[in-house]
Formats: C-alpha cells, sequence, structure tokens
C-alpha cells in the first residue's frame, strides 16, 4: 500500500468518525463532510469513540465545576451540559420506546405511537426515572470514589453503553419505516468485524478499573443486551432508532449500578 493509499484509508475512517459525531451530538463538523447512507451505515463502528469523547467533555465539565460548586450542584449542571450536548437524542428515544412498547396493544400501533413526538405517561415515567437514576446513582459515586476514578466512570459508562446500543444493529432486523425513520441509515446490518470494533473501544476506558472489572462489565452488558434484543423482538420483533437510544440508557445505568456494587463492597478501591 503507498501513502497516497493510506492517506486516502486515513481520511475516509477520519469522516466516518465525524458523521457519527454528529449524528449523536451538537458538535460541529466541517460541512463539506462527505455524507450518503452507506458511510453513515459504516460509521456505526465509531459510536463508542464518540462516547469516549462526550465522556470526556461531560467529565472534563463536572470535575471543572466541582472545584468551585458543591459535588451535587456541579453534577446536576453536567447533566444538563451532557442533555445539550446530545440533544437528549437517548432519553429522547428511551422516552418514545417506553410510550410505543407501554401503550400500544398491536405492532402497527406500538411503531406508530413511537413516532409521535408528544410525551405520554409511559414515557414520562421513563424519563423521570432514568434522570433521576442517573443522579442518584452519580451522587453515591461521588462519596464512594474518587475524583479521578468517577472522570473514568463517567468515561466509560458513556463508551459502553453506546458501544452495547450500538451492537444491536449486527443481529437484530429493524422493524420502522425506513422511508420516514430519523435512523434509516443504521437499518443495515454491521459486519462482525466492525461490531468488535466497537465493543473493543467500549471496553478500553474501564480497563483504568483492571481487567478483572473490564471483563465483569463485559458480562453485565451481555446480559443486559440479550434480556433488551429478546424482550425487543417480542413486543415489536426487531429494533428501531428509539430503541437503540432506550438502551443506550439502560445500559448506562446498569453500569452505573455496577461500579456502585463493585466499590461498596470493596472490591475497588
Amino acid at each position: 500500500m503507498n501513502q497516497s493509499e493510506t492517506n486516502s484509508g486515513f481520511k475516509y475512517q477520519w469522516q466516518l468518525f465525524l458523521l457519527a459525531l454528529v449524528f449523536f451530538s451538537r458538535l460541529p463538523v466541517p460541512h463539506n463532510t462527505p455524507y450518503s447512507e452507506e458511510r453513515m451505515n459504516r460509521a456505526g463502528r465509531y459510536f463508542s469513540t464518540v462516547g469516549i469523547l462526550l465522556g470526556l467533555l461531560c467529565a472534563s465539565v463536572y470535575v471543572l465545576l466541582s472545584l468551585f460548586l458543591p459535588a451535587d450542584v456541579a453534577l446536576i449542571l453536567m447533566m444538563a451540559f451532557s442533555l445539550m450536548l446530545t440533544g437528549a437524542f437517548h432519553e429522547d428515544g428511551l422516552t418514545d420506546m417506553a410510550d410505543g412498547i407501554g401503550g400500544g396493544m398491536t405492532l402497527e400501533r406500538r411503531l406508530t405511537i413511537m413516532k409521535d413526538s408528544r410525551i405520554g405517561t409511559y414515557g414520562a415515567s421513563a424519563l423521570i426515572m432514568a434522570l433521576l437514576g442517573k443522579w442518584a446513582f452519580l451522587s453515591e459515586l461521588i462519596e464512594l470514589t474518587s475524583t479521578a476514578d468517577l472522570f473514568m466512570i463517567l468515561v466509560s459508562s458513556y463508551a459502553f453503553s453506546r458501544a452495547i446500543a450500538a451492537s444491536l444493529i449486527y443481529n437484530m432486523p429493524y422493524v420502522s419505516d425506513p422511508d420516514t425513520s430519523k435512523s434509516k441509515p443504521l437499518a443495515n446490518k454491521q459486519t462482525r468485524t466492525e461490531t468488535l470494533f466497537l465493543i473493543t473501544i467500549g471496553l478500553i476506558p474501564s480497563l483504568w478499573f483492571g481487567i478483572e472489572f473490564s471483563a465483569l462489565l463485559l458480562v453485565i452488558g451481555y446480559v443486559v443486551r440479550t434480556l433488551l434484543k429478546r424482550w425487543l423482538t417480542l413486543r415489536i420483533g426487531g429494533f428501531t432508532g428509539d430503541c437503540l437510544g432506550a438502551a443506550q440508557q439502560l445500559v448506562e445505568l446498569s453500569t452505573y449500578l455496577l461500579f456502585i456494587a463493585t466499590f461498596y463492597n470493596g472490591l475497588m478501591g
């Protein structure tokens, strides 16, 4: 491979990363970044990489604010920053999925409700519990861990939750209407190599806590993914873009719970 081919390959990968970044955040990317549905589908390999970047930004905001504000105040402001950074993209998916699956009695009705921008009782309840859960879990972790560990907990959770959520594309059918869905480019399958890359990158930050913890995290992620995949298959026969957002939120909360259990029981720290 000559140098020009190497540069071309790197440029292509960089452009895929930028597409993943603009899809999952409100961070600006160059306007001339090439886009196509095929490129957007291939960009899925970088979803956990985007998670690392978002986690680094949010963790940095918390550390900075905690220098001159009480920890709980810094935490709630960091959560607000995270919502603005992503445009509440994943929280919106959780809300829509909860409304659709909770309120629909048929497959068609569930998918229709998911596309409705209005929030119902199921969605509001899920959103409130998710945000309260994050605040409560992270507040507990502030008490149990050092600032450095909390920093890496945020980065690890942001990256790993996006890796597991995006991995559902690998072996689940896409059931939403691709002509009207904002997640249409994700409807195509991932390759095995892309999925392995996605999961590997998602696990790297957790190595801060040791390879044993990373292995345990992988097991927990596999269990949550398996249960969620089975439940979604029974309820709607596959996944939608909203389901991926909901999966990210559920895995993020599960990751915080695992960290709490580990530190609380003296297995780390």
